[in-house]
């Protein structure tokens, strides 16, 4: 496999790090590192972005479910998914829509929820053939990546939504300051799930970087977001489990963005892991039925 060492920190741009776990993933030797500075755990060495491309357009379904194509459970899980983000949306004020845009997009069930949600236009951003031309069959605009959006729809969506897709990208910072300036209206939202490092397994070969609520409100900042609303939780897979952190966010102001953020380091990274999987081995033994819903 083309692999490249991390030569710094994607959150805070420091070059010390410590290994923080190393284990193999489908035969895949995955090692994670936490920023000595900062705290924040990424994964070194990591795919090249050659590889990367072509290891998303041709191996990552096949690799994580045996097939290319989208299976019945990942397409139940994605239902649910979805119901739930437009439900976490409507609690927390978005009430009107004009364009959405999804990037990861999958099998299209998101778009399909917020569309049929807000009646508004959604547009999606999906690598992976056999799921693009699902959801094109689905009567989505769907694009390969986001150099391909077409050029005269920049900073027209009032939605920009990354579910499950974030701790994917190399650079994260990069990512999410690239939407706010480039994709998101003046006003928009945006709205991002990620796996919880303090609950989820999350060391994968395709997961770039690993996120706490604190480490992730650390990355909205850094590019140029103040968070509105957050929520650890399970859904759709566990009632009990805080597997995952849902954020929404909007991008600062002027007068915001030109105050320096300067990243807060979190303590006890370590010490946090090892409780928060601690408690979730006892939730699975106490309680298996609330645990890890069918």
């Amino acid at each position: 496999m083309d692999q490249i060492e991390v030569a710094s920190c994607p959150l805070c741009g420091a070059a010390e790090s410590d290994l923080f776990d190393r284990r193999l993933f489908h035969e895949e030797l995955v090692i994670n590192r936490i920023c000595k500075k900062c705290g924040f755990v990424f994964q070194s060495p990591r795919m090249t972005q050659a590889r990367l491309d072509q290891f998303y357009v041709r191996e990552y379904r096949q690799l994580y479910q045996g097939d290319a194509g989208p299976v019945p459970k990942d397409l139940l899980a994605q239902s649910a998914r979805a119901a739930n983000l437009v439900a976490f949306l409507k609690s927390h004020g978005v009430m009107q829509l004009s364009r959405h845009l999804d990037i990861g997009a999958s099998a299209g069930l998101l778009l399909q929820a917020v569309r049929a949600g807000y009646r508004c236009e959604s547009v999606g951003v999906e690598p992976g053939l056999a799921y693009r031309e699902v959801s094109q069959k689905a009567g989505l605009k769907i694009y390969p990546g986001l150099e391909d959006l077409p050029k005269e729809g920049a900073n027209c969506f009032d939605l920009v939504s990354l579910a499950h897709v974030l701790e994917h990208m190399p650079d994260p910072v990069w990512t999410l300051a690239y939407l706010r300036q480039d994709c998101l209206s003046e006003g928009g939202w945006l709205l991002v799930e990620v796996p919880n490092l303090y609950c989820h397994d999350c060391f994968e070969v395709a997961h770039l970087t690993s996120f706490s609520q604190h480490s992730l409100t650390q990355i909205l900042r850094k590019a140029g977001y103040r968070l509105l609303a957050v929520s650890r939780h399970g859904r759709p897979r566990s009632k009990l489990l805080p597997l995952y952190i849902t954020v929404l966010a909007k991008p600062m102001s002027e007068s915001e963005l030109a105050v320096e953020s300067k990243v807060k380091p979190e303590p006890a990274v370590r010490l946090k892991r090892r409780l928060g999987l601690a408690r979730r081995r006892v939730v699975e033994r106490l309680l298996p039925n609330l645990a890890w819903l069918p």
